[in-house]
């Protein structure tokens, strides 16, 4: 009944706000927006380091969510702190009209924008935003994308039924809003596994993150110092990132007499996080989704062996459009059925493994850093039309137009 009952208000809000929506959308195309790009309104952590990426290759950029989570909460806007609890339902319409009339551009998930969570207005937000004259880019990041009627991958969607088992009532909000964001954004990108849920996209990417190479940068040289191998795994989801397998193999291992330790984080900061995996020698990504993502990303910008089960059709894919060279991505592949084995023979060689995290780092700063991500996202924003307003160096310039270069044949 409760629920019931706030459904209702929410329905009565987006109709009391339906007029001056409209109204408002087209009434900021005459203002001045100070602001190139806004992402969110999500509290994702990717958001953080795109703000920097757009930064340095000249657009100014800001962060803006509805809320924050245990794992950061550096963002420049957060409604929740701005309205008092009992205007908590109108948070979505406030992020709305301060969209409007700040920011030219919107980088957003296929959940939406600041009226994704409204149940009348989040139907109608493209075409507000389009009366508005604000250009949409969407990056996917997972749930807002996965329809696992489409998804090859039926161990990944086992792992979602038993880590998520509400999603199959929501599968038709998430068909509509990929058919919503897919025919009515300005432009769509792809990458990871999520072109396996998705039917049209203007770019492809390995996925979309950027890392700060140098915030995550190893803490000292890599040595073959003598000790135990310590792996860190940290799973936002157990089934989904195989966790059980990776316990089973260390167990194992540890009974044939190896000198290893599985440390698992959970819930834990960015922050935290970032102290352990400098810490540790060997990170375990997942097993079962069959790409890496901003976990691995990390591990690796920090020259560390990372774990990680790749599906062959997706690097062959990759490889195909010439975004990678075959073999280039030096994770450390294994599957649940080869997962002891594997590190077996990686704990074995420590030479190899620093050589590993060498190659790691090398390929993160290559596809991964601001730099490259930043030139990225300037060439979509010039594509339509949006111009950076912070003017940036000749040297920086001419590094960001070279990479931008390199990123328009991808």
């Amino acid at each position: 009944m409760k629920e019931l009952l706030k459904g209702m208000v929410k329905v009565a809000l987006d109709l009391l706000f339906l007029l001056p929506a409209i109204f408002a959308a087209a009434a900021s195309r005459f203002a001045t927006r100070h602001v190139d790009v806004g992402l969110g309104p999500e509290p994702l952590v990717s958001y953080l380091y795109h703000k920097k990426a757009l930064n340095g290759a000249g657009y100014s950029a800001e962060t803006f969510v509805f809320d924050s989570n245990f794992i950061t909460s550096d963002f420049d806007f957060n409604a929740s702190r701005v309205l008092s609890p009992a205007l908590i339902l109108l948070r979505w319409h406030y992020l709305y009209f301060r969209a409007l009339f700040r920011y030219r551009c919107l980088y957003i998930s296929f959940h939406g924008g600041p009226l994704m969570a409204t149940i009348v207005l989040r139907g109608l937000e493209p075409f507000l935003l389009r009366l508005a004259g604000i250009k949409v880019v969407i990056l996917p990041y997972g749930s807002d994308v996965q329809d696992m009627t489409r998804c090859p991958n039926f161990a990944f969607t086992t792992a979602i039924s038993k880590d998520y088992p509400l999603q199959r009532w929501t599968r038709n909000r998430v068909v509509r809003q990929i058919d919503r964001w897919t025919c009515h954004a300005t432009h769509v990108v792809t990458g990871c596994d999520w072109i396996d849920y998705m039917y049209h996209w203007d770019s492809v990417t390995l996925n979309n993150f950027s890392i700060d190479t140098e915030f995550w940068s190893p803490v000292s040289p890599p040595s073959e110092m003598e000790g135990p191998i310590r792996i860190l795994h940290s799973p936002n989801h157990r089934s989904i990132k195989g966790t059980c397998f990776f316990e089973s193999a260390i167990l194992q291992l540890k009974e044939e007499g190896f000198d290893i330790e599985l440390i698992v984080l959970e819930r834990q900061s960015n922050a935290e996080i970032r102290r352990v995996m400098s810490e540790v020698d060997i990170v375990a990504d997942q097993l079962i989704i069959g790409w890496y993502a901003m976990f691995a990303m990390e591990g690796m910008a920090l020259a560390k062996p990372v774990l990680c089960y790749l599906r062959d059709d997706l690097k062959s894919f990759y490889t195909m459009h010439g975004i990678i060279e075959e073999g280039e991505i030096p994770l450390v592949e294994c599957h649940p059925s080869n997962v002891t084995d594997v590190i077996r023979g990686l704990i074995s060689d420590r030479s190899r493994m620093i050589e590993i995290g060498r190659q790691s780092r090398e390929f993160i700063i290559k596809h991964h850093s601001l730099q490259v991500i930043g030139a990225r996202f300037a060439a979509i924003n010039k594509g339509m039309g949006i111009l950076p307003s912070t003017p940036v160096s000749a040297d920086s310039r001419t590094s960001s137009e070279e990479l931008s270069d390199a990123c328009s044949h991808h």
